[in-house]
């Protein structure tokens, strides 16, 4: 029996296992809506604004580890989802972005709304489609769920013409199999070479100074169980990436917490001095190497990762291994276990650790708290205490999401869920409510900054809707903190168009949405306010805390230099500290 095209998206979808769309319609994907309507089979969240449903897409994924999905009409509608298609991109986050189309016979005639949304996202998906016809559309569709959640997770961009989806066919919807052997060329290596990961066992037995650099591809790849056996098997200290958290808990003795321009002290003293480096799923971001020439500059350097074009990208390696994180690490952990495997140099592991205790006495993440004014590192501690560190944290991009990282302890993989590669202002409500739709059994705080927030403040309003109750704690110092501080540090106080004094009543605004607001500006008042927040379960929660304007996000690596180079908590650098050697 025929199937309208429409019809053939959703039962496409179906298939998929899709339970959730995040999206607004519009002319060019008005079939799809009313199939979407008449099926009944999939809920649906209505955004107030494509961006918020690409984000919302995101953070599902990214709470989840299921792929995304993202429906928007052509034109504007198209536009307005790129922001949240290159942030998917750059984080490795697998969603798929349904776009409306004009009709085939008109695509080239700047028709009403037409984009070449395809061209425009090219650079930034793992693939696009451009549906032609009807008997194609649900290989397509099954293609993009293929692509988008296999080898590096990424967004992938299907972009469907209005005649197609009002077309008749008997298409069928092809099994999985069809689908992988209608994408010969697309066959990610998971396995790691044999011989590329038994020289790498060797490096770990024989080193005396390693450090595990742990990014987001293992959280994706699920490799918790194997990096913690891995590290406790050879004693090896980790430290994680942004996108890496949770990945390795961090209230783990091995635990160096998070690496880079705003690491802790001892991660980045770690790594400068290591001999060394295994990186696991992580890609050499420039906020973590800082100055090129001057990271880990005396570590040799293991590289697994499942994208090969990832590997020696930004910094050349010894040892490359292509493949899944859990398959290479448990592959590793075999070889360890067939050797009967002992360290070469066991009483130089054991003076490795013990330096890393003694640099994590010297500069411990900590702050100069105040009994009069809110300090955002409080906020932060205080957060942590009243979920008992079980809280999906999602915060928007600035000082803020600093942080959160810093202050709060993460003990599970997606558990903060963070706007990394492309840092999008802008990204931590929208991903908040994904995160919650996705994991209801979770608490979700979405800890935001004042500038962040009110770039999509209107989908409090969706959240409100659907009876989401995400927490949205506002670090509010009324500055584009971020700016304003590298403005101070390296511009001489030149603050130049960061001050938001004139700023929305944000309780006002949280009930005037249907809301509820709260608002505290003493620091006696954040516990009380956090509990209140707490016993609210049929809606969103606003938290306006009026923080300290001021303060800074230490430690701090400044731009284009080394870990040497270090701003701590107390002011001082670091380069007059004696650099530990073994041996």
């Amino acid at each position: 029996m025929p199937s309208k095209g429409a019809d053939l998206v959703i039962e496409t979808l179906k298939e998929e296992g899709v339970e959730v769309i995040f999206g607004l319609p519009g002319g060019a994907i008005m079939e799809v809506y009313d199939a979407l309507y008449r099926d009944g089979g999939i809920k649906h969240i209505l955004a107030r604004h494509e961006q918020g449903a690409g984000h919302m897409a995101e953070g599902y994924a990214r709470a989840t580890g299921k792929v995304g999905v993202a429906m928007t009409t052509s034109g504007p509608g198209a536009t307005n989802i790129v922001t949240p298609i290159a942030d998917a991109y750059m984080d490795s986050v697998p969603i798929v972005v349904l776009t409306g189309q004009v009709p085939t016979h008109m695509i080239g005639n700047d028709a009403f709304q037409e984009v070449d949304i395809v061209g425009i996202t090219r650079p930034i998906t793992k693939h696009s489609f451009l549906v032609r016809n009807i008997d194609e559309l649900p290989l397509i569709i099954r293609k993009a769920f293929y692509i988008a959640r296999t080898g590096r997770p990424g967004p992938v961009l299907v972009d469907i013409p209005k005649d197609v989806t009002q077309q008749m066919a008997e298409a069928k919807i092809p099994s999985l199999d069809e689908v992988r052997r209608a994408l010969p060329g697309y066959k990610p290596h998971v396995e790691g070479n044999v011989q590329q990961i038994r020289k790498a066992v060797q490096l770990m037995l024989s080193a005396r100074k390693p450090v595990l650099y742990v990014g987001g591809g293992a959280v994706n790849a699920e490799a918790q169980e194997e990096l913690v056996e891995l590290a406790e098997l050879l004693k090896i200290p980790v430290t994680t990436t942004t996108q890496g958290k949770g990945a390795f808990p961090e209230n783990h003795p091995l635990s160096l917490r998070m690496l880079g321009m705003h690491g802790t002290y001892y991660a980045n003293m770690a790594v400068y001095n290591s001999d060394l480096l295994i990186a696991v799923g992580a890609r050499f971001d420039d906020r973590v190497t800082g100055k090129i020439d001057e990271f880990a500059p005396d570590a040799k350097i293991v590289h697994i990762d499942i994208d090969p074009a990832s590997i020696s990208k930004n910094i050349v390696v010894d040892i490359p291994i292509v493949g899944d994180v859990k398959i290479v690490l448990r592959k590793i952990l075999n070889e360890l276990k067939r050797r009967n495997a002992k360290l070469l140099h066991p009483e130089d592991r054991e003076k490795w650790l013990e330096q890393i205790e003694k640099w994590k006495k010297l500069h411990p993440l900590t702050y100069k708290n105040s009994r009069k004014v809110i300090k955002p590192q409080f906020v932060i501690e205080q957060i942590y205490e009243v979920t008992g560190g079980e809280a999906i944290i999602v915060p928007g991009v600035g000082q803020h999401q600093m942080w959160a990282a810093m202050f709060y302890r993460y003990s599970f993989p997606r558990q903060f869920l963070s706007s990394g590669g492309l840092g999008t202002m802008g990204f931590g409500l929208p991903a908040g409510i994904g995160a919650k739709v996705g994991r209801p059994d979770r608490e979700v705080f979405v800890i935001d900054g004042d500038g962040s927030f009110v770039m999509t403040m209107q989908e409090i309003v969706t959240a409100v809707q659907y009876r989401i109750p995400v927490r949205v704690a506002i670090i509010n110092n009324a500055y584009l903190g971020m700016v304003r501080q590298w403005q101070e540090l390296f511009y001489d106080k030149r603050y130049s168009e960061v001050d938001l004094e004139v700023q929305p009543d944000f309780v006002a605004l949280a009930e005037a949405m249907g809301a509820v607001g709260f608002r505290a500006e003493k620091p006696s008042e954040v516990k009380e306010i956090l509990r209140e927040a707490l016993r609210v379960e049929d809606r969103p929660v606003v938290m306006d805390f009026v923080v300290d304007r001021e303060e800074n996000v230490l430690p701090m690596v400044p731009p284009g230099k080394s870990y040497r180079d270090m701003i701590v908590e107390d002011g001082r650098g670091t380069e007059a500290e004696t650099m530990y050697l073994v041996g």
